[in-house]
């Protein structure tokens, strides 16, 4: 969660609502798929207390997906299991790179605002040093002629 609090009653995609013979309606499948599918880890829907199943809209988009890469891609399912987790593994990639991501960033405004903070600090009464690069000419000076004291 963000830390924000949530409301109890508002619903989301998470939100398991649907009974095993609404999400079979829902998703164009039979109730003994879903539980098929359960059983072999495609698609595992939240349980209420007595054990029953609750699908979630995320879940029956995922069964349309499994019907879908099974009927119509010719997968079979353990193909299919491979497939949902090996994209699972990539969301929660993707979510660890925006949150290092998000990290690196605020370390890079902390360092500039501390760089600033020295630079601030700096002395203004001292002159900078310029380092005088030596070069290969030669300065001959003369002394003027002295002028006679009258």
């Amino acid at each position: 969660m963000d830390g924000r609090r949530r409301n109890p009653y508002q619903l989301t995609d998470e939100t398991p609502v649907y009974v095993i013979s609404i999400a079979a309606q829902l998703s164009g499948l039979h109730p003994q798929t879903l539980r098929q599918y359960d059983r072999l880890g495609l698609v595992s829907p939240d349980r209420t207390a007595g054990r029953g199943r609750r699908y979630s809209a995320r879940d029956i988009e995922l069964l349309r997906t499994v019907q879908q890469l099974s009927q119509d891609e010719g997968i079979n399912l353990a193909g299919i299991k491979r497939i949902i987790e090996l994209e699972n593994q990539v969301a929660a990639l993707q979510q660890r790179v925006a949150e290092l991501s998000a990290a690196v960033d605020g370390a890079a405004v902390a360092m500039r605002q501390r760089e600033a903070q020295v630079h601030a600090s700096y002395r203004r009464d001292l002159v900078p040093y310029q380092d005088v690069q030596q070069t290969g000419a030669l300065v001959v000076w003369r002394p003027k002629p002295k002028r006679p004291t009258d």
